[in-house]
């Protein structure tokens, strides 16, 4: 939280205002932050300053390792987050290769679990070739998930925000490195923070390891014009309580369990207090 706080007084301070045309809306922007946490403590980064909806943050990855590309399907895991911007972006909505309501197109996890080959090549499963690599104790230094493909993203309803996560084993201690071109700090990067830490957790244990120091860096890191009184008013000068553990089942044991059964219940947020919530404006 203080990392959280701090970064946050620097966007307020240092922030030089810049217009969005996707938006429509200015942005107070700074460029280049970098949090860090150790999961091995049994602690995970949660907001304290507001109460973070944090079913939701871990369902939107779920999805993300289940390679989803309907709004849909991560409804029915409890997420909303996708409803908008898959059917309400109007330039996504008038964009060729839209399927249909809910269709986000070719983003985030549908990369990640299905690269596109080149010509003849087969698609590219990311997350499985990392689970199966570190479930055998191996670290090629490739162990790279992405959920950007450059010549792609017109196929997207958003090109991803969060794009990629390096993963690094050092004996059973299992690292990542998390790279986010663009964090909503207010509004995204809470949601954000704790979907790097989830990374970590399920991939060690899903792979035998265990989880060590999570790494999260973003680029463009920003307030939207209509979030930044909200956040300066209210949220930052809130005291930040003890930080939750996040208990999850431990029969969760494979990627073919997060693929078929799993759902919320198998996870719980343990002694996770905070102030009350916080209502900040959506950008689509």
């Amino acid at each position: 939280m203080k990392a959280y706080i701090d970064i946050g007084r620097r966007i307020l301070d240092e922030g030089v205002w810049i217009s969005n045309t996707r938006t429509g809306q200015k942005t107070l922007t700074v460029i280049g932050a970098t949090f860090e946490h150790d999961l091995s403590d049994g602690t995970v980064p949660v907001v304290t300053t507001k109460k973070l909806f944090w079913k939701s943050a871990i369902a939107e990855m779920l999805g993300y390792l289940r390679g989803y590309s309907s709004a849909a399907q991560f409804r029915a895991l409890g997420c909303n987050t996708w409803n908008a911007n898959a059917n309400d972006n109007k330039a996504w909505l008038g964009n060729p290769h839209r399927l249909g309501k809910d269709d986000m197109g070719l983003c985030y996890g549908v990369i990640g679990r299905a690269f596109p080959g080149i010509e003849d090549d087969k698609p590219l499963d990311q997350y499985k070739k990392i689970v199966t690599d570190l479930s055998n104790g191996i670290d090629d230094r490739r162990e790279i998930m992405t959920f950007n493909h450059p010549n792609l993203t017109h196929r997207a309803c958003l090109p991803a925000c969060m794009h990629t996560h390096h993963f690094n084993l050092l004996g059973d201690d299992l690292y990542i490195e998390s790279y986010q071109r663009s964090s909503d700090f207010a509004l995204g990067q809470p949601f954000n923070h704790l979907q790097v830490a989830f990374l970590l957790l399920i991939t060690a244990q899903i792979t035998g390891k265990k989880a060590s120091i999570m790494r999260h860096h973003l680029s463009n890191v920003h307030l939207y014009e209509n979030q930044v009184e909200i956040f300066k008013n209210q949220q930052i000068n809130r005291e930040p309580m003890a930080l939750p553990s996040l208990k999850i089942n431990p029969n969760i044991k494979s990627l073919e369990d997060l693929e078929t059964w799993v759902t919320m219940e198998d996870f719980e947020l343990v002694n996770y207090k905070h102030h009350e919530a916080i209502k900040y404006p959506f950008t689509i």
